[in-house]
């Protein structure tokens, strides 16, 4: 529990039985956590039994692909503050606190690993990953720019936190199972008006198996491809109605 909201940490897994247990148990250590959801997308091996002997409650997704485990995490959570990790030990609870920090004044806090200072040496950033995602998230900054001017550098993060306000509202706009899931919640969020902040976390080397999107040149392409093809597709499908933009504007915190 965090200023009167219950936290729930959802956590998107396809054979992760090596890292799994580690992470459940980092996150659930942490004082503000009250949930942590593991998602079973259609595992072959242990990572659900390991999961739920840590300590976490497991749904199962039929439905393949990372955007589909992860819309199924957050329809099951059961917290008013939603919070998106990796599986494999990437990211790690220390950094929660900014993120629960910085909520209050948004209504999805984005993760960056583009901060090269914080990427820990072996983790899977490099250059041309890192500027891949740099550059695509400036180019939904300049199709969003006007009016919200937001600040991003990365498109591919996982971590983020969210209110269960905001994605009940952004919910029914997405429609991408894979990897594009990630930057179609950002633009369905500026669609509708609504604020991101993105902040700095640390991005660690895998603590185990092998990333789906990000293994080799190909895969980043296509990745990438799939991303942008979703960026330019949330840009030019018909505005959100006056009505339902009104509605939203009352769930973004008052500045001050």
């Amino acid at each position: 529990m965090y200023l009167g909201h219950r936290i729930s940490v959802i956590i998107p897994a396809y054979n992760e039985e090596e890292t799994i247990a580690e992470v459940v148990r980092d996150f659930k250590s942490h004082a503000a956590v009250d949930e942590v959801l593991v998602v079973d997308n259609n595992c072959r091996d242990a990572t659900a039994e390991r999961a739920n002997a840590a300590g976490a409650r497991v749904v199962r997704e039929s439905a393949p692909g990372y955007g589909c485990a992860l819309r199924c995490g957050l329809d099951a959570s059961t917290g008013d503050w939603l919070v998106l990790v990796e599986a494999d030990g990437s990211f790690r609870a220390h950094d929660l606190d900014k993120f629960l920090c910085y909520l209050p004044d948004a209504n999805l806090v984005m993760g960056t690993r583009t901060t090269r200072q914080m990427v820990q040496q072996g983790a899977n950033m490099p250059f041309h990953l890192r500027w891949g995602n740099v550059v695509a998230a400036k180019i939904l900054e300049f199709l969003w720019y006007v009016p919200h001017e937001p600040r991003l550098t990365d498109v591919g993060c996982t971590y983020r936190a969210m209110t269960r306000d905001c994605w009940n509202f952004i919910r029914g706009g997405l429609t991408e199972s894979g990897p594009a899931f990630s930057p179609e919640v950002m633009c369905e969020t500026l669609r509708h008006g609504l604020r991101i902040i993105e902040i700095p976390v640390h991005y660690f080397n895998r603590a185990g198996g092998s990333s789906k999107h990000s293994k080799n040149f190909a895969a980043i392409a296509r990745t990438a491809l799939k991303m942008l093809r979703a960026i330019f597709r949330k840009r030019i499908e018909s505005s959100v109605p006056r009505e339902r933009r009104a509605e939203a504007a009352r769930l973004v915190p008052d500045k001050g």
